[in-house]
């Protein structure tokens, strides 16, 4: 018998949602994105410096870039939203991860990053809840590559790609042995 093996680039599976969204899902979404930044914080706070900078997998981003990309990524997704809520089906433009994250800001503190997602999911968070009882939530964007989405779906979206990055940075504690409190 085989040994099972988790795709390292997809810890928790790639995001996938079929039919309706339930008020409890969506609140439980919700739940997610606030909680996120404290839980990331908390994960990467007794890491040192030389474990920051090594990669989650072979090829893969060291735990700050990670950091760094979840608060861009993040900072992305809450502009998207006002988007979605001021325009008509806004067609959103993706930017180029990878390249993003061999920028010079990628090597500052993991601090500077965790304030930024703190101050984004305040506003991100108080934005969305204002919309629970709104037809608002089913708005579209559009994503050139991904296709068209509603807020609702965006929200999901989100609250899957803090746990799967935590899952990059858990996963690599654990397999180091580096204790996380």
């Amino acid at each position: 018998m085989g040994e099972y093996r988790v795709d390292e680039r997809y810890p928790i599976g790639v995001f996938a949602h079929e039919g309706e969204i339930s008020e409890e899902v969506l609140h439980s979404w919700i739940s997610e994105i606030e909680r996120y930044p404290e839980k990331l914080a908390k994960t990467v706070a007794s890491l040192r410096e030389e474990q920051l900078d090594t990669p989650y997998r072979e090829g893969g981003w060291t735990v700050r870039q990670v950091v760094h990309h979840v608060a861009d990524s993040h900072m992305n997704a809450y502009i998207r939203t006002k988007l979605a809520l001021t325009e008509k089906t806004p067609t959103i433009k993706p930017y180029e991860e990878a390249l993003w994250a061999e920028l010079a800001d990628y090597s500052l503190p993991v601090n500077v990053s965790l304030q930024m997602l703190t101050t984004i999911h305040t506003r991100w968070v108080h934005l969305i809840k204002s919309l629970i009882l709104t037809d608002e939530l089913e708005k579209e964007l559009h994503h050139p590559v991904s296709g068209t989405q509603t807020v609702r779906l965006l929200v999901g979206n989100y609250a899957w790609h803090g746990r799967h990055h935590l899952a990059h940075i858990t996963n690599l504690c654990e397999k180091k042995g580096w204790l996380v409190k």
